[in-house]
């Protein structure tokens, strides 16, 4: 968990962001509970509280967020998923949620894999409460500081395919591999494997094609996605980085 420095603290200090996406104006008062501009919570389940959006997609939000209850004001990443409003997607999206959850749990036992802290539902939006990884995801890394060596890239593959393994025995495949998604941990520098939204059990057989199509194996473009396909997107990583 990374723990918040004195600049950190200074930079959001005095401004938090509404959860309510229709929201005119989502920044608000650091200290306050109601959103002056909709009406909304600004805590959700009276302690997590959005600081800022650090990711946005087709189907929700990523935010780096606090709990008001740790004495510590830890940094978490909350995201936020929104839901059909029929009826019967409701249902089949809290089901596929609370399933995405228990998996969760169980990759985030791994070091290099974010743990998850908390999962609910509120105001009809779902919410997972995860491990915030403070540092430059590799596509950062890149840009900074340029093509990687051989010997970089090597290192890279004795860090990741561990923690591929881990996934791949526990059934399940990320899916989504590519340098935005692994990230330099800060604190020790060690690479952490980020954002399972696209990952499948591998025993389940209904096919969609997911994951960004430059990293993605042809059997995944297919919506037949193996194990393999992940190590796949690491190779098309590697070769990436090497090359810029």
């Amino acid at each position: 968990m990374i723990k918040s420095t004195p600049q950190e603290s200074f930079q959001h200090k005095n401004v938090c962001y509404c959860f309510n996406r229709d929201c005119p104006q989502p920044e608000s008062d650091r200290q306050a509970l109601i959103c002056p501009s909709c009406g909304s919570d600004l805590l959700l389940k009276n302690r997590y509280r959005a600081l800022q959006i650090i990711g946005q997609g087709g189907f929700g939000r990523t935010f780096k967020g606090v709990d008001e209850t740790d004495p510590n004001l830890s940094y978490f990443a909350i995201k936020q998923f929104w839901i059909e409003s029929n009826s019967r997607s409701q249902e089949k999206a809290a089901e596929l949620f609370e399933r995405e959850a228990q998996r969760l749990k169980v990759l985030g036992e791994h070091p290099n894999i974010p743990a998850l802290y908390d999962h609910f539902a509120q105001a009809k939006e779902q919410y997972l409460v995860q491990e915030f990884i403070g540092g430059d995801n590799l596509s950062q890394e890149l840009s900074t500081a340029g093509a990687w060596s051989e010997k970089e890239v090597r290192q890279l593959l004795l860090e990741l395919l561990p923690i591929i393994q881990f996934v791949r025995d526990k059934q399940v495949i990320h899916r989504d591999i590519k340098p935005e998604n692994i990230v330099r941990r800060q604190e020790n520098r060690a690479l952490v494997l980020v954002d399972f939204g696209a990952a499948k059990v591998a025993t389940d057989k209904t096919g969609t094609v997911i994951g960004s199509a430059a990293y993605t194996a042809p059997e995944q473009l297919k919506g037949k996605a193996v194990f393999a396909s992940d190590l796949y997107s690491l190779g098309v990583t590697c070769i990436h980085l090497l090359t810029q």
